[in-house]
């Protein structure tokens, strides 16, 4: 038995606002309910609701740029920077720029729309 998986098809997540999300080791792709590895692309002018995850969310930004508002603070990454956001934080994803954000994003436990909790 190999000791090792190389990931070639990662899940590709439908979505209907433009957000390419891929995610290559979780609950989708191996039934992993640990950890959640995806690569994401957030168009520009994209943003989610406000949201309360059970799980934390580390956050690599490969190019562009993605804007956090975390409980109440307003948060700009930039290519190269990465963050991580504690579970159960008040948050908002979002690109209001002009140029899509491409990104990794990791979660641990892996990532469930069940508990992800978002607002209205």
């Amino acid at each position: 038995m190999k000791k090792y998986k190389i990931q070639s098809a990662p899940f590709v997540v439908p979505t209907t606002d433009g957000k390419l999300i891929e995610e290559h080791f979780g609950k989708a792709t191996d039934g992993n309910s640990n950890i959640s590895i995806a690569h994401m692309v957030a168009p520009p002018h994209w943003s989610e609701p406000f949201q309360r995850p059970e799980f934390a969310e580390y956050t690599y930004i490969i190019s562009g740029k993605k804007q956090f508002i975390i409980e109440d603070e307003v948060v700009v990454l930039q290519t190269g920077q990465s963050i991580k956001i504690e579970a159960n934080t008040r948050v908002q994803y979002s690109n209001p720029f002009d140029e899509a954000c491409d990104y990794i994003s990791v979660c641990t436990p892996a990532f469930d729309f069940t508990k992800v909790h978002r607002e209205e």
